[in-house]
């Protein structure tokens, strides 16, 4: 039997979906959902104010470990506050990773950041320290920029620019080296925004990711882990940049019992408390959505052993929550391939992200060789991750 029809034929076994369609990713809701949703319409508090958007940040801080969480209505808008809080302007550049989904590089867009597009290693399939520490060692140098305090800051030498951020992403919920990536950015004095989008119920070292640099994000979009329908979360220890940013992205509205005052320009971003229901109700059942999805990787993981298909596990030191779960075909033509048959055989498999340097609107944007990232991007096919497993 031809491997991808083995396959396929193994994934409608798996889901008990003899015919119908199975897709990538679907949502799971089995808690109380439905009982949430309706406490909160009969409230007639469904927009941003309402007792489910504290309860969901609060739910969220606690399961990641940090000491604020902010909510948003999604994960890019999350992403551009946690930008903004940084420090990124018009004109910096930011340093984050090729294969990527396009939100992170929107948000660095949206702060008039320029991004640099660095490697990522296979065996995390997120941002190489490797290639950070060689780009930044040949392209950056650290200035003072305000004598009298001292500030220092490290700026391209080739063009120019302030280099004010770093953003990581955690590649299908799989945690980068945190440790190795921090410490090189600390040397240069680079802070770290997190984008873990895909990565809730993932940990680094037993610390949960979004968790390690100045700033974290999360993302609830409908194919997530867990899903608000849309929403994210913004993540920080820092308790002067979570007043920011709940400030930020409540249209920057100066707290008043009747007046309307607002003094910056701020952003209508904050999450509904409709979206915020479903979310705690969610949050009640990550647990067991999580361990259903590592069973059905340990499933996947035991079927590709003697596959010509190769199983993406987990990296050393983490706990993954593979979000999705991936295999690496021996090469574009077999990835091409597979898609092409198990899509035509109703089953919902797809690529990693074009990098993002491939993309029109980022053509221009610096990069270094992106060896890694080209050979995965040839070779990643994503398969049906959902936790429906009994």
């Amino acid at each position: 039997m031809p491997e991808k029809d083995k396959l396929t034929k193994y994934i409608r076994s798996l889901f008990s979906e003899p015919e119908a369609f199975i897709p990538l990713h679907e949502p799971h809701f089995n808690g109380n959902e439905k009982e949430y949703l309706l406490k909160c319409i009969d409230t007639n508090f469904v927009s941003s104010v309402g007792e489910f958007v504290g309860r969901f940040e609060q739910k969220c801080a606690e399961y990641t470990g940090a000491k604020y969480a902010v909510a948003t209505m999604n994960g890019t808008s999350a992403l551009h506050i946690a930008l903004q809080l940084a420090g990124v302007q018009d004109g910096d550049e930011v340093i984050t990773q090729a294969l990527t989904f396009i939100a992170t590089a929107n948000a660095i867009s949206y702060t008039g950041g320029k991004p640099v597009f660095l490697d990522v290693d296979r065996d995390t399939m997120g941002l190489s320290p490797a290639a950070l520490s060689a780009w930044l060692e040949e392209n950056v140098e650290l200035r003072e920029t305000l004598a009298t305090q001292r500030v220092v800051h490290a700026y391209n030498k080739k063009t120019g620019r302030r280099i004010s951020a770093c953003v990581p992403m955690h590649t299908f919920g799989h945690p980068a080296k945190l440790d190795e990536l921090k410490n090189i950015l600390d040397k240069y004095k680079i802070p770290m925004i997190e984008d873990a989008a895909e990565s809730i119920g993932s940990y680094f070292k037993g610390k949960h990711t979004g968790t390690f640099g100045n700033i974290g994000i999360l993302s609830f979009n409908g194919n997530k882990v867990i899903t608000t329908g849309g929403g994210g979360m913004i993540l920080t220890d820092n308790k002067l940049l979570a007043q920011a940013a709940k400030h930020l992205t409540t249209q920057a509205k100066v707290p008043h019992d009747w007046e309307y005052q607002h003094d910056q320009i701020g952003y209508n971003y904050r999450l509904t408390n409709i979206a915020a229901a479903l979310g705690c109700a969610q949050m009640e059942s990550l647990d067991d959505i999580l361990q259903k999805k590592r069973t059905l990787a340990e499933h996947y993981s035991n079927f590709f052993k003697d596959s010509e298909y190769r199983f993406f596990n987990e990296p050393v030191n983490c706990q993954s929550n593979y979000w999705l779960n991936s295999i690496f075909t021996p090469d574009r033509k077999s990835r091409d391939e597979l898609l092409e048959y198990t899509n035509k055989m109703g089953v919902m498999t797809r690529p990693a992200w074009k990098p993002m340097n491939h993309l029109p609107m980022f053509a221009h944007c610096e990069t270094d060789e992106l060896t890694n990232t080209t050979w995965l991007t040839d070779r990643i096919v994503n398969i049906p991750s959902s936790a429906i497993l009994n």
